[in-house]
């Protein structure tokens, strides 16, 4: 089952519009998920370039006839439900633009480097200075202070200096052994999420104050937080985790194993399950075994344990082996592709993938958002905007008339 563009339903987040100076991925991951709620997402992008992820391809979105068109695929994932406006900030026509739209909104999201706002007369201090209620989020490599403030920050460079990079990846004494950066960009997407959660903070805070705040968010702190229990656990033991491959830190078994025709995932989190498992596998000697017994004892006996393991997962069929371990409720699951995870049958039932009208094609196929709301649903209006798709439309609902945006468009200012 596919989502289809819904207009109809009431929106958490509706009567709310944002602002958004932001690119690439942390701060319009942010702000797509603001949208996705309702809120009314004004993008503001360079004339002529936009968004430096519209040339951040291949792929590119296909036309009706087949024919790559000049969207990236990059570009679609993190900015659909939103308005397009081309405007030169550079221009201080552009920047008076700008602030007229600050004076008109509830939040300001933007991602540029420490200082640079202020050239424009778009800093926080002037913003709040002038509209009190304004919610300012700010979106950097590593935050507004310290000494590392005027870096730029790059997801990449943040799992590394962020620590993720040191338990990511296989042992470093088997082959393939060494630092490995996530899949995805963790550290801007969840950069992105937790700006969205402090942004509804502000948010609730501004309704029962009036008072407006800066937000300063940092993909370096973030990634830090990340570590979680992996962080607690360096903290508590002195003891810096290393690379585990795709075992777990703490719990044992819990990791990728080879079966006689392909891997799967076993993932058992407590003492009960294991017992499950060895009965499965025909070695209930195993769960009563005071080296096995307990996951306490299976993690200190890993090295004894695994490999057992591994010779008896070997013997039998993977379809076999999760077939048993689903009906006997131990956690298990297959390793799929990205076009396996989107065509399974979960992930239909679901509405993982949603279809959106574009104007350059009828077949536009995005993911879905994962927030399912039984009150106030997420929304699906827009398709990710062309640059400058609704500059006119969003310039006359600020009250411009048509002879400004003539003029503007005529010198370059908007396109």
């Amino acid at each position: 089952m596919q989502h289809k563009p819904s207009s109809h339903a009431p929106q958490a987040l509706s009567g709310v519009r944002v602002l958004d100076l932001s690119r690439v991925l942390a701060g319009p991951w942010c702000t797509q998920t603001l949208a996705d709620l309702g809120a009314d997402v004004m993008k503001i992008e360079r004339p002529g370039s936009g968004d430096d992820t519209r040339a951040w391809g291949p792929p590119y979105l296909k036309d009706a006839d087949g024919q790559d068109t000049t969207e990236a695929a990059y570009f679609l994932g993190a900015n659909r439900n939103k308005r397009s406006l081309a405007v030169d900030l550079s221009r201080p026509e552009g920047q008076a633009i700008v602030r007229r739209l600050a004076g008109q909104v509830d939040v300001l999201v933007e991602n540029f480097k420490v200082g640079d706002l202020a050239r424009y007369g778009l800093d926080a201090q002037s913003l709040l200075a002038e509209h009190p209620g304004l919610v300012i989020c700010s979106i950097t490599g590593f935050g507004q202070t310290g000494p590392y403030a005027e870096r730029a920050g790059y997801d990449y460079a943040v799992q590394g200096m962020g620590g993720l990079m040191s338990v990511t990846g296989e042992r470093d004494d088997l082959p393939g052994g060494g630092p490995q950066k996530v899949g995805v960009a963790v550290a801007d997407l969840f950069t992105g999420m937790y700006a969205t959660v402090a942004i509804l903070a502000a948010l609730r805070h501004r309704d029962a104050t009036g008072q407006g705040q800066v937000i300063d968010m940092a993909l370096f702190d973030t990634q830090l937080a990340m570590l979680a229990n992996l962080g607690s656990n360096y903290l508590c033991s002195g003891k810096a985790p290393g690379r585990m491959g795709n075992a777990h830190q703490n719990i044992v078994p819990y990791q990728v194993f080879e079966a006689s025709d392909g891997h799967l995932i076993l993932a058992v989190g407590n003492d009960r399950q294991f017992a499950k498992f060895c009965d499965i596998a025909g070695r209930p000697d195993w769960a009563a075994d005071p080296r096995f017994a307990t996951n306490s004892e299976r993690v200190r006996h890993r090295a004894i344990l695994v490999p057992l393991l591994e010779d008896a997962i070997r013997q039998r069929p993977r379809t076999d082996w999760l077939a048993a371990l689903e009906a006997a409720k131990v956690p298990c699951g297959s390793i799929n592709s990205i076009g396996e995870a989107l065509a399974d049958p979960q992930a239909l039932a679901r509405g993982a993938v949603l279809d959106l009208p574009h104007p350059l094609t009828p077949g536009l196929r995005l993911i879905a958002s994962p927030m399912k709301l039984s009150a106030t649903p997420v929304r699906y209006l827009h398709a990710p905007p062309l640059l400058g798709q609704h500059s006119d439309e969003l310039l006359r609902e600020a009250g411009c008339s048509v002879e400004e945006i003539t003029n503007w468009r005529a010198a370059g200012v908007i396109a």
